[in-house]
């Protein structure tokens, strides 16, 4: 197994994420924002500079943390929208050598709802379509239970992947999600760990009925447990930290200031380091 993590947690710039991760030592990052703006819609010449600074790193990028049917990104909105950006991030992976993109699988319009079976019956739809762009490229859409159709339940994301049916689609598991979506981590990680290829480490409680971002190990998502069950059945996949301890990008809170948005990353990292430590020991 390797350590990652979405790295604009630490910092907008693609320096400070650099830093941030070989301050852990990790030769990984999983890459989503750069100044601001994704990697798979940067101009040609920005990303250039990113792939120059990351690989003279001496650095991989384990996955693009890409918009793809993301939270902002409704079953009501344009499929042309994820068809480019998916097309437009396939050259870019390739050269970084990166297998995985995240998608999740759009949410229902909260402004204009469409009924439930048109829902899941579209969402699939373009999931397939993107699913054959994928395959023909030779890289892995990571599903992430979160925002949209696929990520309501463990049974959803499960039919989902039956329905597309195919080798290119498979589970990014989020531990913290499902604690925020009043779900069962530990519960939904089972149902769906045959699919899972890749793993998002984050932690959170409800208090007061209110979300509340933790250190890992510290929520309600299990991580301890879950990342022991993995490592025991011999998962050797990254493990991708996304903190939302300073910064939530989704609710549009921002850090107070960049220093201890770069430091709460940095002990986040450690803290899972520790965790995976003491299961080796």
């Amino acid at each position: 197994m390797f350590f990652s993590g979405i790295s604009d947690e630490a910092g907008q710039a693609i320096e400070t994420q650099i830093k941030a991760h070989k301050e852990l030592g990790w030769t990984h990052l999983e890459l989503r924002l750069v100044n601001g703006t994704n990697l798979t819609q940067v101009p040609e010449d920005v990303f250039d500079e990113v792939y120059r600074k990351v690989t003279e790193a001496g650095m991989n990028v384990s996955c693009f943390g890409s918009a793809i049917a993301n939270w902002a990104r409704p079953i009501t909105c344009d499929p042309n929208i994820d068809l480019d950006d998916l097309r437009g991030a396939i050259p870019r992976m390739k050269k970084f050598g990166t297998p995985f993109i995240r998608v999740m699988s759009y949410p229902n319009d909260p402004k204009s709802p469409i009924p439930e079976p048109e829902w899941r019956k579209e969402a699939i739809r373009r999931m397939k379509e993107m699913a054959r762009i994928a395959e023909d490229a030779g890289i892995i859409l990571a599903h992430e239970n979160c925002s949209g159709w696929g990520g309501l339940s463990s049974e959803n994301s499960n039919i989902l992947l039956g329905e597309v049916n195919s080798p290119a689609l498979k589970v990014v598991f989020d531990t913290g999600n499902p604690v925020t979506y009043r779900q069962d981590a530990w519960e939904y990680y089972q149902a769906v760990f045959d699919s899972i290829v890749y793993v998002h480490i984050k932690d959170a409680k409800i208090i007061d009925g209110k979300e509340v971002y933790t250190y890992c190990g510290e929520g309600d998502g299990y991580v301890k447990e879950i990342v022991a069950d993995l490592l025991k059945k011999g998962y050797d996949g990254g493990f991708s930290i996304e903190p939302h301890l300073a910064a939530i990008i989704h609710t549009g809170q921002k850090a107070d200031n960049e220093e201890n948005l770069y430091q709460s990353y940095v002990e986040y990292g450690r803290r899972l380091k520790r965790i995976v430590e003491a299961l080796n020991a």
